[in-house]
């Protein structure tokens, strides 16, 4: 008989919240094969099967709250196991909403369950591609993008057009950390706007070589990595924190980057972004970006941030004010670019224009260097040259 525990969540985290069993007492699991997930209040965890057999009792269930090291459930080990297994209750049944169909015996992938959850779409009209006909995210999608059917008749019964759901861990940490920055951070936001026509046309000059040498594509994060950074060194207060009565100094920079998932907004950083090329940044912003829409960022990729890029532009916002992400003194935000009129030599032309927003903590910061680093930032992308001349 083997004990499945609770792994080391990781740093500062000490219990989870197991969300998802796949596996009932009683079925053969393989070796690594995926029993469970434990949801944190960062990061989802899996927990694999140390050996292959067949499993036994599910101590904790889900939506209990479990620590570091708790059992979780028994596991008996070799290929005749069968028979010996013990019989136990199994976890609490998922809320209808997210549950999967009848006919199924595998749990859909816990994505895929929320997004359902959260469009109110029916698993039992959704193919799934996964191992054992398992929903995956990306089947959700598929029916989500789909032509909506008429609509059903509103209904009239009050309980029936309403629906409680549970806040998860992450979302629960999120909405704590957002009121935090607002209780505790003297926070301003300063604007600007910045003409992108430069950055457009170097990028539509050296997309294509770009990536044939470097096998990515050239986005717009880069340059704006790459513009902060040199303003952080100019402005280093806008890369500073403060830690009781002492203000700490970066000499490097941990660049943050905020992404939007299915389960809530998460920020993976990009350490020693100061010393990477554009071509390793694009990467990099890539992989993590990838990691986080299929929920795999692990805590060390989270943490250690010292400064943040929010692009709300993708969702099409015009302007905003984005909320630091503690104990960080700045947060820059970029939105949609749209083409305006601007006067430019005394003539009215029209050019593609993104307001930038800066949002920093008054306690470090004072209003010159806010304005400064906003001002170095609009500078290095109207003209990228500047970058290459330290300018």
């Amino acid at each position: 008989m083997t004990e499945i525990r609770v792994p080391t969540l990781g740093e500062s985290v000490t219990e989870a919240t197991v969300a998802t069993w796949f596996k009932k007492p009683g079925d053969a699991v393989a070796v690594d094969e995926m029993l469970c997930e434990l949801e944190t209040d960062k990061v989802t965890v899996e927990v694999p099967s140390p050996a292959a057999g067949v499993l036994g009792e599910i101590v904790a269930g889900e939506g209990e709250t479990v620590g570091v090291d708790a059992l979780l459930a028994t596991l008996v080990e070799g290929t005749g196991a069968v028979a010996a297994a013990p019989t136990a209750a199994p976890a609490k049944a998922e809320a209808p909403a997210a549950a999967a169909p009848a006919s199924k015996d595998v749990e859909d992938a816990p994505s895929a369950k929320k997004i359902m959850a959260e469009k109110g779409i029916d698993p039992a009209s959704v193919k799934g591609s996964g191992r054992d006909g398992r929903i995956m995210k990306e089947d959700v999608v598929k029916v989500a993008a789909a032509p909506a059917a008429a609509p059903a008749p509103r209904p009239v019964d009050t309980a029936a057009r309403e629906e409680r759901v549970k806040m998860t861990r992450l979302r629960q940490t999120i909405a704590r950390r957002l009121k935090e920055a607002q209780n505790t951070a003297a926070m301003l936001t300063t604007y600007n706007e910045v003409d992108m026509s430069a950055i457009m046309d170097l990028r539509r000059e050296y997309k294509d070589l770009f990536l044939k040498k470097h096998g990515v594509k050239l986005g717009f994060m880069s340059f704006f990595t790459k513009a902060c950074v040199h303003a952080l060194f100019e402005v280093p207060e806008v890369n500073a924190e403060i830690d009781g009565t002492e203000i700490v100094y970066k000499n490097y920079v941990n660049m943050g980057v905020a992404a939007g998932t299915p389960t809530g907004l998460v920020v993976p950083v990009i350490r020693d972004a100061d010393a990477m090329s554009f071509a390793d940044i694009e990467k990099k912003i890539g992989e993590l970006g990838g990691k986080a829409r299929d929920g795999k960022l692990s805590m060390a990729e989270m943490q250690g941030g010292s400064f943040t890029i929010s692009n709300g532009g993708v969702y099409g916002s015009l302007m905003s004010s984005p909320i630091l992400n503690p104990p960080q003194s700045g947060i820059l935000g970029m939105h949609k670019i749209q083409e305006r009129p601007v006067a430019i030599n005394g003539e009215v032309v029209i050019r593609p224009m993104m307001y930038l927003a800066l949002s920093y903590d008054h306690r470090v910061v004072d209003g010159k260097g806010a304005v400064t680093f906003l001002v170095r930032v609009k500078e290095a992308l109207e003209d990228p040259r500047r970058l290459l001349m330290d300018l």
